[in-house]
């Protein structure tokens, strides 16, 4: 590891007439660090630990990625030191002229980039999203159709061990036996009548296609049911225009995290028909959390700002091309993928299947050659959640970087040499000093 910190020598280079002086921002953030630094040494060793094994090896979970430095200047800015309960003009404290701004622009940009008529962008982070439109809009007891973890959903989508697990019924509909990934709507629309939930849920965490969302909505209106997505995992691509909107299709509400596919700091918006504005903002606050987090509100003012540029379609389009790519490559290799690739931004390997390894020494594997990947359970798996029989692989954070089709096909190359020589140390050596130095060849946005 590097004992030099790039930022602190960024901000100690001579000032002058050159455009790259840093600037009072950059010195102030500098300043940070070495007050880190001074008095919290252990804080700091391992921060600047993550910085570098972030620089050396690439991030393959398809629910992370690299922010944008703008981000990091507001998560570590004086919006931390103010309470904000409430919403702009109706706060309990005073001293909200900034924070009412910030809050309202990010509202407005909301709105335009996702066609809503409505949106909170208070929730911390997406279980309390999602737990707020559940309690705002069912009692106890009340009945759920959710797609099942293992096909692809989410665990606060009913699953047992979650409290929304326990308190409202959630019955889960499947992928078709195939193995295409397609949803049966003529079952769905069975278990709807028989049922009879309160609420359809679309949403998922390791689902490779894309949602027809008018036959989810067409199903819901026959019983009178209410309408949510959870786009956590693909509402940058949706954002980007690369993936359908639920929202065209007129669900009632819309669910996403800030953080992975649009690249902006931990939270999350609840987007929803005006009729539901008022129930949506009392369930958040005050009925499920107190003062929300305002420098990450202006991260997310400033992630959607970024999101209605034109580039940032490009970079939609590309984060599918690039998943396209790494999928293909894998499957020429002999590798299994959960409906034989993908439509979106992520796709499943079944290590079992082809590498006859499960997904934990998979996935330890990988970390070994600088590649992070997640563990992941594939339908009905027969094995635990934390031994499965797969991985999980995405494209958002390297695309990020700048990773392109040729560079993909290059990682397929190296996943698939190392999982088959996966307790071979010197093969997984010689991989991760290649991994290494094509990915230090990119360099990681908001690091030196």
């Amino acid at each position: 590891m590097s004992t030099t910190d790039p930022a602190l020598e960024a901000s100690t280079s001579p000032a002058g007439s050159s455009s790259t002086s840093p600037s009072h921002t950059d010195r102030l953030a500098a300043d940070h660090r070495r007050a880190l630094r001074a008095n919290d040494p252990e804080v700091y060793a391992a921060i600047v630990g993550e910085e570098e094994r972030e620089r050396r090896g690439i991030e393959l979970i398809p629910s992370e990625n690299y922010t944008y430095p703008e981000v990091f200047a507001c998560n570590g800015s004086v919006m931390t030191n103010k309470y904000a309960e409430g919403y702009p003009g109706r706060r309990y404290y005073g001293g909200q002229e900034f924070t009412d701004a910030i809050e309202r622009l990010a509202i407005a940009r909301a709105k335009e980039l996702f066609g809503a008529e409505h949106a909170n962008v208070q929730p911390l982070s997406g279980s309390p999203m999602n737990q707020a439109v559940y309690m705002g809009f069912l009692e106890p007891g009340d009945k759920v159709l959710a797609m099942d973890l293992s096909h692809g959903g989410h665990l606060t989508h009913g699953a047992p061990v979650s409290h929304m697990g326990k308190i409202y019924e959630f019955a889960r509909y499947k992928t078709k036996p195939d193995g295409s990934g397609d949803i049966d709507f003529d079952l769905l629309r069975a278990q709807a009548l028989e049922h009879r939930p309160k609420m359809v849920l679309v949403g998922h965490s390791s689902y490779p296609r894309d949602y027809d969302y008018g036959a989810f909505q067409r199903i819901a209106d026959e019983i009178g049911a209410l309408t949510m997505a959870d786009v956590s995992h693909i509402g940058g691509l949706i954002a980007g225009k690369a993936l359908a909107n639920p929202i065209d299709a007129g669900f009632d509400f819309v669910t996403t995290t800030t953080h992975k596919s649009l690249r902006g700091p931990r939270g999350g918006m609840i987007l929803c028909k005006k009729e539901h504005a008022k129930t949506v903002d009392k369930a958040v606050f005050p009925g499920l959390q107190g003062g929300p987090h305002m420098n990450a509100i202006a991260g997310i003012a400033v992630t959607l700002g970024k999101a209605l540029q034109p580039e940032f379609r490009e970079y939609a389009r590309a984060t599918i091309a690039n998943a396209k790519a790494l999928a293909e490559a894998l499957v020429e290799k002999g590798a299994k993928l959960v409906t034989g690739g993908t439509e979106n931004h992520l796709m499943v390997v079944v290590t079992t299947d082809t590498y006859g390894i499960d997904g934990r020494v998979a996935e330890e594997t990988l970390d070994e050659v600088s590649i992070t990947v997640n563990k992941q359970i594939v339908p009905d798996d027969p094995n635990p959640p934390l031994r499965p029989s797969g991985i999980r692989l995405g494209t958002p954070a390297a695309t990020t970087r700048g990773f392109g089709e040729e560079q993909m096909r290059q990682l397929a190359g190296w996943i698939d040499a190392a999982l088959r020589h996966h307790d071979d140390e010197g093969k997984l050596a010689e991989i991760r000093g290649e991994v290494e130095a094509l990915c230090l060849a990119y360099p990681v946005p908001g690091l030196s």
